[in-house]
């Protein structure tokens, strides 16, 4: 899997984990110095506080684009440190782009 944005990859990874429709790259798989720490969070139910990422790249900025559990409730244990990006913002596709 490959998130890119502007044209840029952002993340790549045969190991992503697949939650709720949404793929979680490793942290391994991603390349931060696109990645800007956002202030904004959000609580799931089952999954635990969210912290968010700004994506950055090629001179544009997708603001909370990007989220991942740094302290997830154990049933959500799999996905630790793992980033999920919100597709209306970032292109998430199998493989290499064409």
């Amino acid at each position: 899997m490959q998130a890119t944005f502007n044209g840029v990859v952002i993340a790549e990874s045969e190991n992503t984990v697949v939650v709720e429709n949404n793929h979680y790259f490793p942290p391994e798989a991603l390349n931060e110095e696109h990645l800007d720490a956002s202030d904004h969070r959000t609580t799931c139910p089952w999954k635990g506080k969210a912290h968010y990422y700004d994506i950055v790249a090629g001179g544009e900025r997708s603001e909370d684009a990007a989220w991942y559990y740094p302290d997830p409730s154990e049933a959500a244990s799999e996905i630790e440190d793992h980033v999920a990006f919100y597709t209306s913002k970032v292109d998430v596709t199998e493989g290499a782009p064409a």
